[in-house]
């Protein structure tokens, strides 16, 4: 297939497919992708490349609230599969102010706080994980919300359908 061209991010349609391939498409064409984080790594949720089987980039992601909220999500969810974020191990605390949420976690990669919109909610992905996006697009990640402790199960709850 020849090298799909983008004007524009908004044009790209992302989506899973049913083999688990990931996929770009525009105007019905598509091929497979896998996703490539680029430099700086002080922005880690911009900056996406959309690559093909031979390495090539087919789309560069600058900022992923260009896509529509399908391929967005679907673009999330590819980045917990590439071990892109941060695993939540356990919750210490999550308090609530006027615009935001704080939250105060322990991490794989070691303790954080991070805020999130308070209209933000932490969404369940696919295969029971829950993914949490702050104010910075950085992506936290709780793989198993039923093997918490008891203390961080009570605080997420009150937050995930």
């Amino acid at each position: 297939m020849d090298q799909l061209a983008f004007d524009t991010v908004s044009e790209a349609r992302l989506e899973r497919r049913r083999d688990g391939q990931l996929w770009l498409t525009r105007d019905g064409r598509g091929c497979a992708v896998r996703i490539a984080r680029c430099f700086p790594w002080s922005a880690r949720s911009r900056f996406i490349s959309l690559r093909d089987d031979e390495r090539r980039e087919v789309l560069l992601v600058e900022d992923p609230a260009a896509l529509d909220t399908a391929s967005r999500e679907t673009l999330e969810d590819a980045l917990v599969e590439a071990d892109f974020v941060l695993e939540v191990v356990r919750i210490l605390e999550i308090d609530e102010e006027i615009e935001i949420r704080c939250y105060d976690v322990e991490t794989r990669q070691g303790r954080r706080t991070f805020q999130t919109r308070r209209d933000d909610w932490p969404r369940i992905v696919p295969g029971g994980g829950v993914l949490i996006r702050d104010v910075a697009g950085d992506l936290y990640y709780i793989a198993r919300p039923a093997a918490l402790d008891a203390a961080s199960r009570a605080l997420l709850e009150v937050f995930v359908d």
